[in-house]
């Protein structure tokens, strides 16, 4: 690290648990974000003024005026690009130093298959069953780490799922896929969301991320098999754990 660096993150390296050795791992990272609304906006923010090395954005869709009361990647005068070359820019404009790929496409199979295998963590910040579902299944498929995060009205939930080990359980197991009817997707545009609550969700994510990339505390410290859920309105915040289901139609040792 140079010394411009040494400053940048003094006050990470100055943690206890947490100096240049760890420092130097977020910097070597390679993150992918799936979505750039409100969860994905204060992730991608975190994770790029922490250091993150890479990161690889994904979204489709373009800045409108009803994004601005939440998704504070992007700015007034933005409205009408790209949602990915409007992240481009706030986080090359807080950090230059981090190397940014974007895809202005909606996540897909195929494109997965041809980026995931150097990514170390996949953050899903998506608003819908359909994306979750197959970013869990690819993730299991590569044995990727995968941060969900959701949110709507006043409530919000956070889990991580460490799919590097067999053992532990997938998204699938905690919202069996057959029993979630996915047309019926609830979101933000259809049911409204308070701003602060993406921020926090998103912030967490982000943690949760660095947390595992910079090797400080436990699996026991983290959300791995655990639901967070927190209701900003009465300021409640719940942890749950969750077992492997063996009978789940994605992580059972025969799908692949």
């Amino acid at each position: 690290m140079n010394d411009k660096q040494l400053m940048r993150y003094a006050r990470h390296i100055l943690l206890e648990n947490y100096g240049v050795k760890q420092q130097k791992k977020i910097m070597n990272s390679n993150i992918l974000v799936v979505g750039l609304g409100g969860l994905g906006s204060s992730a991608v923010i975190y994770l790029a003024s922490s250091g993150i090395g890479n990161m690889t954005l994904i979204d489709d869709d373009v800045v409108d005026i009803s994004n601005l009361q939440r998704q504070i990647l992007h700015n007034s005068k933005r409205v009408g690009q790209l949602k990915v070359d409007s992240a481009r820019k706030t986080i090359l404009d807080l950090n230059p130093e981090v190397n940014v790929t974007t895809f202005h496409c909606r996540v897909n199979e195929e494109l997965l298959n041809n980026i995931l295998d150097p990514i170390d963590i996949v953050l899903d910040c998506s608003d819908n069953f359909e994306t979750r579902y197959l970013l869990n299944r690819m993730c299991f498929k590569f044995k990727k780490i995968l941060v969900s995060g959701a949110a709507i009205r006043f409530s919000g939930q956070v889990s991580v799922y460490d799919l590097r080990d067999q053992n532990n359980p997938c998204y699938n197991c905690l919202f069996p896929s057959e029993s979630v009817d996915l047309l019926e997707n609830e979101n933000c545009s259809t049911t409204g969301v308070f701003a602060p609550l993406v921020g926090i969700v998103g912030s967490i994510q982000a943690s949760e991320a660095m947390k595992i990339l910079a090797g400080i505390g436990s699996d026991d410290d983290s959300l791995i098999g655990k639901l967070l859920r927190l209701n900003i309105l009465d300021m409640t915040f719940k942890t749950s754990k969750f077992d492997k289901d063996n009978n789940c139609l994605v992580c059972r040792s025969n799908f692949f």
